[in-house]
């Protein structure tokens, strides 16, 4: 791998780590956050949740603008676009502000790290292809386990709103960089854009987003969040019929018929969900039930985050000895089981046992993450991989940014039937575990030979337990 191939690599890994970085780091920070704005604590929550819906609805396009564009000039806006919407969030003075610039962030996330990749991935030749992955999969694995220290140790020591300015001097750096070392990539004769499929698919998000929030506010105005809701299921129904229809979609949902994929993304997705309503929860229980200050709960949930490291090693050797279903559906239910350890913790629950939950937490947490990535193109086509990739990468942050909308909404609930704030968060765990159903059942159902082949395993997935394909 030459000398620019592997600072290109290192450039987009970069981009990765900065929006991984403000996906994570606000969770700790948000009691600081919502004393500055004048709102409750579990309100800060549109902020996260604005910014990892923005991801998703933006990602479908990225791809389409590199070719109309070129990934040099796509690639320098989205950094200047996401700098300086971090400075406006460091500027922020109400809620409404920060929101605002939280999803300007988004749509500079959104096509800093796709275009990266993409660029990555054409322009590297195959010899070198792994080493280059291997360069963008770091930010994935070390900015959660920065994130909370980071954001925790500076809105108690110092203020939250620097948890946003550091990235100011990484865009700054990176813009030249960005100019110097990404190639001009496009197309001659790019596709049309399906604008009727994004228009829909950020209508009805936007509106799905609204109606939560709107029945997680303190005082809930039930008409208008019923109304969003109610819109938000009649627009994204429409928009899958419309989907699946029109001849060239802005998502392909037809990659659906693919069972192991399908199984990915439904109940993976939830799956997801549930996981990333924990990072988000934790650090305001420790913070508003168990008294701690912010720096502290940020150092202890990084214990969530490296069991997550800490088993990666392993989750391959797993697949491979027991198979994807086994596995798959172990994680689930440990994670269910994991999820009924953190409702049962309490202020005088000793601190090293606390620690060891969430370290489990985050292991299995991890299994499960990299099973469903796994299985997921197991039987996908390779000239149907570029679509597949596309719809997977959006539903992936859609189950991120609604696993922390619905983490709020569950403290929100859990508010009708205590006023005391450690059981509103046990109610949130136990829904959240109830959740898992979901996923467990859709594991279960998977054919025992599903993903054998990308595991690793002797025999390939159509050989023994049935079809994994449409």
């Amino acid at each position: 791998m030459d000398r620019k191939a592997r600072s290109l690599a290192l450039l987009v890994a970069g981009a990765f780590f900065m929006e991984i970085l403000d996906a994570t780091v606000m969770a700790p920070a948000a009691p600081h956050i919502a004393e500055d704005l004048g709102v409750p604590p579990v309100t800060v929550n549109v902020a996260i949740t604005a910014y990892l819906l923005t991801l998703a609805v933006f990602i479908p396009i990225s791809g389409w603008l590199t070719e109309r564009f070129g990934a040099r000039r796509v690639f320098t806006v989205a950094i200047v676009v996401f700098t300086l919407a971090s400075a406006g969030c460091a500027l922020a003075v109400n809620l409404p502000m920060l929101v605002g610039t939280r999803v300007l962030q988004g749509v500079g996330g959104a096509l800093m790290v796709p275009v990266g990749r993409l660029v990555v991935i054409r322009t590297t030749a195959k010899t070198d292809l792994v080493r280059a992955i291997a360069y963008l999969t770091w930010p994935a694995l070390t900015a959660p386990l920065i994130a909370p220290a980071l954001g925790g140790v500076l809105s108690t020591y110092a203020s939250w709103r620097l948890i946003f300015l550091v990235n100011v001097p990484l865009g700054l750096i990176a813009l030249p960089l960005a100019r110097r070392l990404i190639p001009d990539v496009r197309s001659d004769a790019p596709v049309r854009l399906d604008r009727r499929g994004f228009l829909l698919v950020a209508a009805g998000t936007a509106a799905l987003v609204a109606g939560l929030e709107g029945v997680a506010e303190q005082h809930p105005r039930w008409p208008l969040a019923a109304a969003l809701l109610v819109a938000a299921a009649a627009t994204l129904a429409f928009t899958v019929r419309y989907l699946r229809r029109t001849a060239n979609p802005l998502v392909d949902l037809r990659i659906l018929r693919v069972r192991t994929y399908r199984v990915t993304a439904l109940g993976g997705s939830v799956f997801r969900a549930v996981m990333n309503a924990i990072p988000f929860l934790l650090p305001l229980l420790f913070q508003l039930a168990f008294g701690w200050t912010a720096a502290q709960a940020g150092l202890v949930v990084i214990a969530l985050f490296a069991g997550n490291v800490g088993i990666k090693p392993v989750t391959t050797p797993l697949m491979r000895r027991f198979g994807m279903r086994p596995v798959m559906l172990g994680a689930v239910l440990a994670s269910a089981a994991g999820l009924l350890a953190l409702a049962s913790l309490t202020e005088s629950t000793p601190l090293l046992l606390i620690i060891v939950v969430l370290a489990l937490s985050g292991t299995f947490r991890s299994i499960g993450f990299t099973t469903y990535n796994t299985v997921a193109f197991a039987d996908v086509p390779p000239e149907r991989m570029t679509s597949a990739n596309t719809l997977m990468s959006t539903i992936q942050e859609l189950g991120a940014g609604l696993g922390v909308a619905l983490g709020a909404l569950l403290v929100r609930l859990g508010a009708t039937f205590t006023e005391d704030t450690e059981p509103r968060f046990r109610f949130a765990f136990l829904a959240l575990a109830a959740l898992l159903i979901v996923p467990a059942v859709e594991a279960f159902r998977l054919p025992a030979a599903a993903g054998n082949v990308v595991a690793g395993r002797s025999k390939p997935a159509g050989n023994r337990g049935g079809r994994t394909g449409t």
